[in-house]
């Protein structure tokens, strides 16, 4: 039966592929071919699980397709199949199916339609990767998918304001959970000494025979796995982005954040239960979070004007409980909460607009008064504190902006790197410099030597916080960015001695794509005047190639897995060593903030309102 496992990964990688190329026009055609596809993966599921049930499986695991290897570390990709995997794909396949059918006449003659439907089949892509992953490596790669799929639906509607806002600012909190997952991937190669299997955390022996001599490291893990799930899952206190996530069509709304992509936090901590089910620390935290959120998001929902808002925010709450069962150890109640919720919210979005409709006609033949509630018997300054805190979503943006993202800001407006000569005159030097001294460790004492790579990565990720607040040199900005992963480069060559064909295979994606990005930069600035990044501009408008070949580009920079780079950083990563936490710590956010800037470069060019008197150019507020 494990032969059977990669099906369900090239088929809606085909038909991804597939769809991308289909003519536009041809609507009947685009929205067949996902129907069908997503079908043909629900009907192959509904076939394979119960003749996995029947044969008494409980853990199916496919070899392991090694990527590359060294004599210290092995990157391969690991596929599993298990009762979460079970529920998690069966209940992704219906619900993907139902959107697909709901959508081919939701979004008839809509200019997007055809970019519907390929971001759909690219988020059931990555959705698959990341239920069948059976390492962090492979989750990462369906992660990453899922972060990218997720920001163009949010922005479907690119010509408007606030769709192309909302999407950049859920896309931040997504990096933010990013360093969470590769910091528990760098910290359990350690941990384990190899790329560990989900299927070898199921060894009780195996895990505690670690854990026992190294239990800062496992609440280090659990820790940043805990920050990763509440990022994804939309927990304290990153809940607020959830309902900006409800910019994006009623369709992708239901399927994202209201049913599959909220609920991988809750993926991520039953595949890691085994983990850090003995470190009853952890759990109480889980707990915690879990009913401190269930908690602050129920009062929310209850104060929303909208409908799309109150539906996100009770699905918070519902994921909080989830988080609850799965602390305690009711992984079954937990799965069956979340296909119950998944359920729930997928139907509740699917008609919440005719349900709109209807309230807003019946409201003025009918009139009832609101029943007592339990809020009702609360003393008045109790109750409206609370209910003014609710209305102001418990200023949960501005604690996330100002724990988060402020401080970043505000370091890197004081970087004085303003123009491109500053880059070419002080950090080219720089890094011929750096390569000499490496070149040349016997004219440096030791103790400065081992400091050079905190220095350099120190350096490298200054650059990328410059890059991350520039707001005029679209030029400056990308140069930034490829300056920042060759330091990186350059600081793990003097961490450790290892082979450079490693440095090789990680700088090959950032050099080509850094150079297209350049040649599409300079062919875009020829034919466009306003050519900053101080405002959106919409150049997809008027240069749809231009733009997808830009967001392309803009993603082999950043690691994506179009590029060898996605190996290379985990390859590089595997020579920090365990007890360099800030070095670890400089390079993650070098990586984070190095997508974030990229993603922020191409919608700031290339989405939002058009710049163009002759254009309709819609409100911010629309």
């Amino acid at each position: 039966m494990e032969t059977i496992i990669p099906f369900f990964i090239l088929l809606p990688l085909l038909g991804f592929l597939i769809s991308a190329v289909l003519p536009h026009q041809k609507e009947k055609l685009l929205s067949g071919f996902a129907f069908a596809c997503i079908g043909l993966q629900l009907l192959g599921l509904m076939a394979f699980i119960p003749n996995w049930v029947l044969q008494d499986h409980q853990f199916l695991s496919y070899p392991d397709i090694l990527v590359y290897n060294t004599a210290d570390y092995s990157f391969f990709l690991s596929f599993t199949f298990d009762k979460v995997t079970a529920i998690y794909s069966i209940t992704g396949a219906f619900l993907a199916f139902l959107v697909s059918t709901y959508s081919r006449v939701y979004l008839h003659r809509e200019k997007g339609y055809k970019r519907f439907f390929v971001s759909l089949l690219f988020f059931f892509l990555g959705y698959n990767i990341a239920v069948f992953s059976g390492n962090f490596e492979t989750l990462f790669m369906g992660w990453e998918i899922l972060g990218i799929s997720s920001f163009l639906l949010i922005a479907f509607y690119r010509h408007r304001y606030l769709p192309v806002k909302n999407a950049l600012k859920v896309f931040t909190v997504y990096r933010i959970g990013d360093v969470g997952l590769l910091l528990a991937m760098w910290m359990s190669h350690h941990l384990f000494h190899h790329n560990i299997r989900f299927s070898e955390l199921a060894n009780d022996a195996l895990v505690v025979s670690h854990l026992q001599s190294h239990s800062l490291t496992g609440i280090f893990i659990s820790a940043a796995i805990l920050i990763t799930a509440a990022t994804k899952s939309a927990q304290l206190p990153f809940s607020s982005w959830l309902p900006r996530a409800m910019e994006g069509p009623t369709p992708s709304s239901a399927i994202f954040y209201g049913s599959l992509s909220v609920h991988l936090g809750a993926f991520l901590l039953l595949r890691t239960f085994p983990f850090w089910e003995h470190q009853m620390s952890v759990r109480i935290a889980i707990i915690a979070l879990g009913l401190s959120t269930s908690f602050v998001s129920a009062m929310i929902a209850r104060v929303q004007s909208s409908i799309k808002s109150q539906i996100a925010y009770a699905s918070s709450a519902q994921i909080g409980l989830i988080f609850v069962e799965i602390a305690m150890g009711f992984d079954v109640l937990a799965l069956i909460h979340f296909a119950g919720n998944a359920f729930l919210r997928t139907y509740q979005l699917l008609v919440s607009p005719s349900v709109v409709s209807y309230l807003i006609r019946e409201q003025f033949y009918t009139f009832k008064k609101r029943p007592d509630t339990l809020e009702d018997s609360l003393p008045k300054k109790i109750a409206n504190t609370f209910y003014l805190l609710s209305l102001k979503e418990w200023n949960l943006d501005a604690v996330v902006a100002k724990l988060f993202w402020n401080p970043l800001k505000s370091v890197g407006k004081k970087i004085p790197i303003h123009k491109n000569r500053t880059f070419l005159f002080v950090l080219i030097p720089s890094f011929l410099a750096g390569i000499f001294l490496f070149m040349k460790e016997e004219l440096l004492p030791p103790y400065i030597f081992h400091k050079l790579p905190l220095v350099f990565s120190g350096i490298a990720l200054t650059l990328v916080l410059r890059s991350f607040v520039e707001r005029k040199d679209v030029f400056l900005s990308w140069s930034l960015i490829i300056a920042n992963h060759f330091l990186i480069a350059l600081a793990l060559s003097f961490n450790e001695h290892y082979n450079m064909r490693e440095n090789m295979i990680y700088l090959s994606g950032i050099s080509l794509a850094g150079a297209f990005g350049y040649l599409l930069l300079y062919l875009l600035k020829k034919k466009e005047s306003n050519f900053d990044l101080a405002q959106f501009q919409g150049h997809a408008y008027e240069h749809p190639r231009l733009a997808l070949l830009f967001l392309l580009s803009a993603l082999g920079l950043s690691g994506f897995p179009i590029s060898p780079t996605f190996i290379g950083e985990d390859l590089i990563f595997s020579h920090i060593h365990q007890d360099q936490l800030l070095l670890a710590f400089f390079v993650a956010m070098s990586f984070i903030l190095n997508g974030l800037s990229l993603i922020r470069i191409y919608a700031r060019l290339c989405l939002g309102p058009h710049q163009k008197a002759y254009h309709e150019i819609p409100y911010k507020s629309s």
